[in-house]
Parts: C-alpha cells; sequence; structure tokens
C-alpha cells in the first residue's frame, strides 16, 4: 500500500529509529523544564479555548503540567478508557459470548438463545469488514430453513429469545418484515430452550473480550463500549442502565485505589453532554494500568498517532515527528476536542490528558483544536540530532555535527515497487 508523502515520511523515520538505521547519536533533546514551557505556552492557544490539562513523567510520577486539572469538563469518547476498564476489571477478559439458533418443536418457530453479546451488529459493512456477527446471517439462516420444510408461503412466524439486546430484537424484527414476515418475538427461560429445540442450525461466536475492548478504543464504537460496560456492571450485580455503568466505574476506580471526586456518569461512550471528569483522574487511571497486564488490552487497543484507529489520518501533516509515538483515545463532540494516553520521548514516556470543551461549535474549530494538541505533542518527540558518519584518518580532524535536521525535510526510501520502506498497511 502506497502513502502519501507526509505519512511515507514519518513512518520511514520512525522505522529507522526502531531498527536501528538513524545513528546511535540520534538523541531526544527536550528537557523537562522545555515541555513545561511549552505546554504552558500551547494551552493558551485560542484555539484550545481555557482547556484542561496535565501532563505526568510516568518513570517519576513528576506532574510536569497541569491547568484545571481538577476541573470538570465533558470528556467526550476518553470516557470509553473508564469504561473498558471496568470491563476487563469485572470481566473474564477470555469470555467469548454465543449465540445460538435453533429450530423449535413447534411449527414455524425458531429460538434464538444467547449471552447479550456485545458484538452483534445489523450493518453489512461492519460484519464484513470487522468479522462482527450479523443479525441478518441470523435470520436468513431461519427463513432458509422454513423454506427448506416447504410449509408453504411464509408470511408469520414465532421467536423464542433469551439472551438477546432489545435493540436487537427490534432490529430483527424489522429485517423479517422487510422480507414480508410478520414475526412475533417472546421470551423464553434459559432452562426451557432445551425441552422445546428440534435441532441448532445457526451459532454465532464473539471474539474475547480483551479483543472486544481493544476494538472498542481503536475505533472508538459507542455501542460496543456501551454494552461490554454494562456486562460489566450486570456481573457485579448493578443494574444494566445508566445508573448501573456509574456505579461499576465508580467501583472499579475504588478498587485501584483512584479517587472519583469530579467524575459524572451518564452513560459509558461519552456520547452524552452530560459526563463530567477531570483531567487527574484520567490521568491517575492511565498511569495506574499502565504495565498491568490485567489491563494491557486498554494500552494495546489505543489509536496510534499516524497509523492505527481513530488517529490513523492525524499527525501525518500536523506533526509528522510523532508518527508511531503516541498512544490515545480521542474524543469528539461538538464544542469539544479531549485526547488521552501516551507519548513517548527518546527512553521516556509521559501520561498526557486534554480536554478542551469550550471550543466553538463546528467543524473548523474542532479541525484547530485537533491540530493544536497534535503540534503539541509533536513538539515533544520532534528533536534529533543527526550526526555525519565518515571514515577518519588519524590526520583528519574529526567533523562537525550536521546541524538539526527537521524529520519532515526527509526524504522517504522508495522500492522497487514504490513503497515507502518501513511502511504499513496502516493499521494495528
Amino acid at each position: 500500500m502506497k502513502f502519501p508523502p507526509f505519512r511515507a515520511t514519518a513512518l520511514l523515520t520512525v522505522a529507522a529509529v526502531i531498527t536501528g538505521i538513524l545513528p546511535a547519536s540520534a538523541a531526544p533533546l527536550t528537557t523537562a523544564a522545555e515541555i513545561s514551557r511549552i505546554f504552558a505556552q500551547i494551552s493558551l492557544s485560542p484555539y484550545l479555548a481555557d482547556p484542561s490539562m496535565i501532563l505526568i513523567d510516568r518513570n517519576t510520577g513528576e506532574v510536569l503540567f497541569q491547568k484545571d486539572e481538577g476541573s470538570l469538563r465533558r470528556p467526550a469518547s476518553i470516557l470509553k478508557v473508564l469504561s473498558a476498564t471496568t470491563a476487563l476489571e469485572f470481566l473474564d477478559p477470555n469470555k467469548k459470548y454465543v449465540t445460538n439458533l435453533s429450530m423449535a418443536i413447534a411449527p414455524r418457530t425458531v429460538i434464538l438463545q444467547g449471552e447479550l453479546d456485545p458484538w452483534m451488529t445489523g450493518s453489512y459493512k461492519s460484519a464484513k469488514t470487522d468479522h462482527r456477527a450479523w443479525l441478518p446471517y441470523l435470520a436468513n439462516k431461519a427463513i432458509s430453513e422454513f423454506a427448506a420444510r416447504g410449509e408453504g408461503t411464509l408470511n408469520e412466524i414465532t421467536v423464542k429469545q433469551v439472551g438477546l439486546y432489545s435493540g436487537d430484537i427490534s432490529y430483527l424484527r424489522g429485517y423479517f418484515k422487510k422480507k414480508g414476515i410478520l414475526a412475533k418475538f417472546s421470551a423464553i427461560k434459559a432452562d426451557q430452550v432445551g425441552a422445546a429445540t428440534e435441532r441448532a442450525i445457526a451459532t454465532t461466536t464473539s471474539p474475547s473480550v480483551s479483543d472486544m475492548v481493544k476494538f472498542a478504543l481503536t475505533w472508538s464504537d459507542n455501542l460496543l463500549a456501551e454494552r461490554l460496560v454494562r456486562a460489566a456492571a450486570r456481573s457485579i450485580g448493578f443494574t444494566n442502565d445508566d445508573a448501573g455503568v456509574a456505579n461499576a466505574i465508580k467501583k472499579m476506580l475504588t478498587t485501584l485505589e483512584i479517587s472519583d471526586a469530579g467524575l459524572y456518569v451518564h452513560d459509558g461512550s461519552g456520547l452524552s453532554k452530560g459526563d463530567r471528569v477531570t483531567v487527574r483522574l484520567v490521568a491517575d487511571l492511565l498511569l495506574k494500568i499502565r504495565g498491568n497486564a490485567k489491563f494491557a488490552a486498554v494500552y494495546d487497543g489505543l489509536p496510534i498517532s499516524g497509523v492505527s484507529g481513530t488517529l490513523e489520518d492525524r499527525f501525518i501533516k500536523t506533526a509528522p515527528q510523532a508518527v508511531g509515538l503516541v498512544r490515545a483515545k480521542t474524543g469528539t463532540l461538538n464544542g469539544t476536542v479531549s485526547l488521552a494516553g501516551y507519548v513517548e520521548s527518546g527512553t521516556r514516556e509521559y501520561v498526557f490528558v486534554a480536554i478542551a470543551d469550550r471550543i466553538k461549535k463546528g467543524s473548523l474549530a474542532t479541525q484547530r483544536a485537533r491540530s493544536t494538541l497534535d503540534k503539541l505533542l509533536g513538539r515533544i518527540t520532534a528533536p534529533f540530532t543527526l550526526l555525519t558518519q565518515q571514515p577518519q584518518s588519524s590526520s583528519t580532524p574529526s567533523p562537525s555535527p550536521a546541524p538539526e535536521v527537521e524529520i519532515a525535510d526527509l526524504t522517504p526510501v522508495v522500492t522497487e515497487t514504490g513503497a515507502a520502506l518501513g511502511s504499513t498497511d496502516g493499521r494495528l
């Protein structure tokens, strides 16, 4: 796959650093004091409109910069980091959800027995691209089985169900209706399924909870994040609603010994404008889970700057030197831009959280705020000094260091196929 020049250049440089193509003397130059100054300066940008921000050195725990770190802000989708952590805290990370479709003994009746699978979708694109469990697949299997029985024109069926979301039931009812079939749904108890079943005809199985968490974070899947955190809430005895979600997230924070001061939760996705967090709370959570194998899926699922997920197309032009060096959850609502995660600078790693929820509404203000945050992080990852490496004789003085080179100015190496060396397919 060919990349635009900006992406090819940035990815080439990242690959060069990793593989050792760049000289060993290449090193980040930005000091802690300089980073603090940069954050302080850019926090005043009118494009961020008085944001709440925090930056912490993960190696030492030192707070390098903070601004309104305790104020209540709309998190947008960075709330999904809390939901994902809650799911991993209270659910089996290896758990897979199974849904079975069976023909019933009763005429013109099928049985759908599920486990409230978060992976279910009615979208053909999602099913094909992401291998999601596809609701129409189950409906079509039922229709085919009825046709094979030769029971005449099929215009009405009964679907006995257990363990399906109300939204999925509504979708199936509508799908059958489009096929000219009136589907009457009724509940059945799980312990009654066996006696009512003639034979199984189809099964779907979700990925593991861990893999679903990664997907929800990488692509900011609102429904999946919502369903995962509600599953976590149910598993520990809370209600299957917004109140249950809030209680589960707060219990997770208590378990991890993190204060929930300043937290107001109205959903698990961050879509609600009533959600409130502090950047300090989010930063404390990111610090706590980093390096903990139990929560590895959170880190692994965070989009990578210029490479994957909702950061796939960011940083490439705004801060190409940061491509591949930022892992962060994005957040966007009309009037809010947020970003929270980790940024690498040489041998150091920093935790950062930025919430700009007072920007003007509209796509232009959103883009400006995003670009400003990208450039801010690029200032941390940017500096490399490239020294000329040439043969030396005893009679020849050592050459002077070459001038600093901006990574964006490096020319990508091109293979015979035209693909930039070190490029990937854009997804991890």
